[in-house]
């Protein structure tokens, strides 16, 4: 029971970004660049007032805790997190201008494809050790992504690009677990600010007028932003960077339905049947913790 939360934070965050469309779609008639500058922009401005006005305590600690730290482990932290933003950046782009310009499908299995490009990952990277019936996991879900490239190769290479730069993403955080996650993700997201500032005024279009916007992009930098990170994060301070990538499948499983349900888009049977095998993964990755948890609530 000591894990559930870490397990619960992480469920939550990715059945989050399974709906993520309902909000993106929205916004399809305007440039995935603006969406994304908005975006991050918002963000930075969100969480660096939240920063200055309620945390300024906490940002003296961390502060402190990294200046105590040798010359060369001050290099790597700094190093991976400017990465980390360059990373999360890719991520954003990739999948807004997948998800409102190829498919819906196509960005949930990119969501398929990040757990296994995670597992292998941690397991060669942060030496997680795994059972044969986790490797077995990864083996369904490595099947249930080949099943679904089988019909459309240029939508898996799509798939492949945004769940790679997530994948990277969340390995690189391993090295974060002494500093508070609000103020790493505000200097991730900071960062990414910066890196897209000198691109605003020649690539984005006419500044946006309609309410509806600025209230989509609002909802998008708080609620499929910050929150899910925050407790992605989270998540990653308590449990295996594997097991966080396995729950990740929420998300693209969410995003299939909808994929089919809301927007209609044409699904076959052996779509269905990857995303069956999918979902059996995930519950043979966790089946562990899984059938631990209900011991405990039995007792």
């Amino acid at each position: 029971m000591k894990n559930l939360k870490y397990y619960l934070a992480a469920i939550f965050a990715f059945a989050t970004w399974g709906t993520f469309s309902l909000v993106l779609r929205p916004l399809h008639a305007y440039a995935s660049l603006d969406i994304l500058f908005y975006r991050v922009f918002s963000c930075a401005i969100i969480m660096t007032l939240v920063t200055v006005l309620f945390r300024r305590l906490k940002l003296k600690d961390n502060f402190k805790y990294f200046k105590s730290l040798d010359q060369k482990n001050k290099q790597k932290i700094i190093g991976l997190n400017i990465l980390s933003s360059i990373l999360l950046t890719g991520n954003w782009f990739s999948f807004i201008y997948v998800m409102n310009h190829v498919s819906v499908r196509a960005t949930s299995v990119a969501y398929l494809v990040c757990p296994i490009i995670t597992t292998i990952l941690a397991f060669f990277i942060l030496r997680e050790k795994l059972t044969k019936l986790q490797w077995l996991s990864v083996f369904l879900s490595g099947l249930g992504c080949i099943l679904l490239s089988y019909s459309n190769l240029l939508d898996m290479l799509y798939s492949s690009i945004i769940g790679s730069t997530y994948a990277c993403y969340l390995i690189t955080q391993s090295v974060n677990s002494k500093f508070d996650k609000f103020l790493i993700l505000n200097f991730h997201i900071i960062l990414a600010a910066l890196i897209l500032l000198p691109f605003f005024p020649s690539y984005s279009g006419a500044i946006p007028t309609g309410f509806k916007f600025y209230l989509y992009i609002e909802i998008i930098a708080v609620m499929y932003t910050i929150v899910p990170l925050l407790l992605n994060l989270y998540a990653l301070s308590g449990i295996a960077s594997s097991k966080v990538g396995m729950i990740l499948n929420i998300n693209p499983i969410i995003a299939f339905i909808l994929a089919g349900a809301v927007y209609h888009e044409a699904l076959g049977g052996i779509q269905v049947l990857a995303y069956s095998i999918i979902f059996l993964a995930v519950i043979v990755f966790n089946a562990k913790e899984i059938f631990r948890l209900q011991k405990d609530v039995a007792l």
